[in-house]
C-alpha cells in the first residue's frame, strides 16, 4: 500500500501558490479514485486512499476552472500527469508548475 501521494501547485504567472484547483486522482483506465482541492499553499497533502497498489496513475489537474474564476483564459483546460508508482511502500510527490500557456511537472520528494 502507498504511503502518501501527494501534489503541490504553483501559479508560475504570480509567483503564488495555486489554492482552490480540483484535483482527481484516476486509474489508468480513467476511473476516479480520489479527488481534492489544493489548499491555501497550494498542496493536497495527501490524496491517495490507503490501498494503492504498484500501478500507472493519473492525476488530473482542472486547471480551466482554476483560471475561470480568475476572468483568465488558457489553453490547457485540464493537466493530466500520468505517472508510475513503483514502490507502493514509498512517498510519492508530484508536483506542477502551472501558467496559462504552459505547465512542467516533475517527480518531488
Amino acid at each position: 500500500m502507498a504511503k502518501i501521494l501527494s501534489t503541490h501547485v504553483l501559479d508560475a504567472t504570480t509567483g503564488d501558490p495555486a489554492a482552490g484547483l480540483h484535483v482527481r486522482l484516476e486509474s489508468i483506465e480513467g476511473q476516479p479514485i480520489a479527488s481534492a482541492m489544493t489548499d491555501a499553499d497550494g498542496r493536497i497533502p495527501e490524496i491517495a486512499p490507503e490501498g494503492l497498489i504498484a500501478a500507472t496513475y493519473c492525476l488530473v489537474f482542472f486547471t480551466g476552472e482554476y483560471y475561470d474564476q480568475r476572468g483568465q483564459d488558457t489553453f490547457y483546460p485540464v493537466v493530466t500527469v500520468t505517472f508510475e508508482l513503483k514502490d507502493p511502500q514509498r512517498g510519492y510527490h508530484v508536483p506542477l508548475l502551472l501558467s496559462p500557456f504552459a505547465y512542467s511537472t516533475y517527480r518531488g520528494s
